[in-house]
């Protein structure tokens, strides 16, 4: 059994067999957050999809606070390891590493990427995440994407899918609906909707475009969902 938490727009938690990941932490400025950082409590990983701040703004002050190691493309892990985050593991896209909790498999995703630097804000690459949960099940967590001919590679491999539908910045509920139909998971969460006037959608607009395609489940921001 492993449980997600939705703390709001890409940010979740993912709990099983007693060890907490925090995925993309934007959590103090964001506006859909029903907490703040301070209140995540034991976090041992932190999974983060790119710089941008809307994913990336509190990643280094939970990893100081809490030790967790940061899981990240290299130069982003490299990034916050200067800034004082010092447990972090750097991977690349297509690469995978099999961790205390399961394996983890950086997948592709289609989206710009920066981060503020002292000397400025440089680029850096995005990613989603195959998380194969030892003795659970498989997330993928697709990060900000457009909809890529890559996700008919996992099709199969997916028992919970999250999904970006918010559209403007990433695919919307139509594209997000063909992801499903690549992909085929059991069960898919959307995110990335609702933050901002610019990316409002309704969450049940989506569900009819699954249709019977896969269970939709949709959260509200402190909501849970047990896998």
């Amino acid at each position: 059994m492993a449980t997600l938490t939705w703390i709001g727009h890409s940010c979740f938690t993912l709990e099983h067999d007693g060890t907490r990941i925090l995925i993309d932490p934007w959590i103090d400025d964001n506006p859909s957050a029903t907490i703040k950082s301070g209140d995540v409590g034991k976090i041992d990983y932190i999974l983060v999809s790119h710089g941008h701040s809307d994913h990336f703004a509190d990643c280094v002050k939970i990893a100081k606070k809490t030790g967790a190691t940061v899981i990240s493309t290299f130069e982003l892990v490299s990034f916050c390891q200067k800034q004082g985050a010092k447990n972090g593991h750097g991977m690349n896209i297509g690469g995978a590493y099999l961790f205390p909790f399961g394996r983890v498999k950086l997948t592709p995703a289609l989206h710009t990427g920066s981060i503020d630097g002292d000397d400025g804000a440089f680029t850096t690459d995005c990613c989603g995440f195959l998380i194969s949960l030892e003795g659970g099940p498989s997330i993928y967590h697709a990060g900000d994407t457009a909809l890529i001919m890559d996700m008919q590679l996992l099709q199969g491999r997916v028992d919970v899918a999250i999904l970006p539908i918010g559209d403007n910045f990433t695919m919307g509920p139509e594209d997000a609906a063909r992801a499903v139909e690549m992909i085929q998971p059991e069960i898919v969460i959307p995110m990335h909707y609702n933050t901002f006037p610019v990316i409002e959608q309704n969450p049940e607009g989506f569900r009819e475009m699954v249709g019977d395609a896969a269970r939709v489940e949709i959260l509200q921001p402190g909501g849970t969902f047990e896998v």
